[in-house]
């Protein structure tokens, strides 16, 4: 797979969340699990730091499903900071006057890399449901030229949480030997059957909405809210914990002295879920969210190795810190301890926190001063040994 550019920039290239997009593909397509191919295909990303001469300080980072390519800074759509703003930049766990980070918007996506509501250039108008179906490993190879085209022959770490984590497992597995470091981060080896439940919940309220139009909603200039919406509110409530959500709202009524006895949102989490789900719709497409959540489910690392997980890393010389949280209902640490035990039947090198937290699944992007340190001191220990450090 080649690039339109493929000689790579300056090793002294400083981006500091400049927003690029690249097209991949050309003289080799980009084969799916599906069987399908694209070519050409585009990837969208952000990078934070500098590569250093011998770009061997690349940190590839993977978003959840919700996320993007705009970990810190100001997001161009939301205005909002980037979601892992507490720790990509100077000083921080991801430090950028040490590393060079890089995070692509994946495969499916709807932030400038190819996906549903791109041109198809077969037909000049939006892929829609014509777009082909997409696995993590899909979206993992079709990242693997941007490290090509900045000439970066090993990732010094590949790091990421939810999502963003089964792409961790999918670099290591696939890629061992362009990868230095893991770091998985409230995760799984698999999508479990509860998890798939959810999403296809999200994915019905999403087709029943009238303007979905059976997936042609941009040619017929309408946009799901509704079902979107709904998709939206229900992961969110699997992101938090019931604890975070009692500690945030309780029972408490929302600008109202007492009940309505009606329906509207008498409840402050009634409020705060219907505002989640319509802010998202402003930023995220329909379509994307169908092909990503069907990614998410068809993820069983283990089925591709013979139904044993330990072979998708024998013999790997990848170093590992898994982590995971107490509150994590959605990835909880059962889950990310299975991982941590096909590790040692193959003797990797492994370690393992599991971090106290009352957050939930989404503590991890939420100021954790115990997740921060020890992200932070994994990189730092890794970095020693790598000779990164003065």
């Amino acid at each position: 797979m080649t690039s339109q550019r493929t000689s790579p920039p300056p090793a002294d290239i400083v981006r500091d969340g400049l927003h690029q997009t690249l097209t991949f593909g050309h003289d080799e397509p980009l084969r799916l699990d599906s069987g399908a191919t694209l070519s050409p295909y585009t990837l969208a990303f952000e990078t934070y730091g500098r590569l250093n001469a011998e770009r061997s300080n690349a940190i590839m980072v993977g978003h959840a499903l919700t996320g993007d390519q705009y970990l810190a800074g100001r997001h161009p759509v939301t205005g909002r900071t980037g979601w892992w703003e507490l720790m990509v930049g100077p000083g921080l766990p991801l430090d950028t006057d040490r590393y060079f980070v890089i995070c692509a918007n994946v495969l499916g996506g709807c932030m400038g890399t190819t996906g549903p509501k791109s041109v198809n250039p077969a037909t000049g108008r939006p892929w829609g449901l014509d777009f082909p179906g997409i696995t993590v490993a899909d979206m993992v190879r079709s990242q693997v030229p941007l490290l090509d085209y900045f000439g970066i022959e090993q990732l010094f770490c590949v790091t990421g949480g939810s999502m963003g984590g089964m792409q961790v497992l999918e670099w290591a597995a696939r890629y061992p030997e362009r990868v230095y470091a893991a770091v998985p981060i409230a995760t799984a080896a698999r999508h479990t059957a509860q998890n798939i439940a959810f999403h296809e919940v999200g994915r019905q309220a999403i087709m029943a909405d009238p303007d979905w139009c059976g997936g042609n909603y941009l040619l017929e200039n309408k946009v799901p809210h509704r079902g979107l919406a709904v998709a939206r509110m229900t992961a969110h409530i699997t992101y938090l914990s019931e604890a975070a959500l009692h500690r945030k709202f309780g029972r408490r009524l929302q600008d109202r002295p007492r009940p309505t006895y009606g329906f509207d949102a008498d409840f402050q989490v009634e409020s705060y879920l219907r505002h989640q789900g319509s802010t998202f719709v402003e930023r995220f497409d329909a379509n994307s969210y169908l092909y990503i959540t069907r990614a998410m489910d068809y993820f069983d690392l283990a089925n591709e190795y013979g139904d044993v997980l330990a072979n998708a890393f024998r013999e790997t010389p990848v170093r590992f810190c898994v982590i995971s949280f107490t509150s994590d209902w959605l990835f909880p640490t059962a889950e990310n301890r299975d991982i941590v035990h096909a590790l040692n039947a193959v003797a990797a090198d492994v370690s393992f926190v599991e971090v106290e937290s009352e957050a939930g699944h989404d503590a991890f992007l939420l100021d954790e001063p115990e997740f921060r340190a020890t992200l932070g001191g994994f990189l730092t220990g890794c970095a020693e040994k790598r000779g990164l450090l003065p």
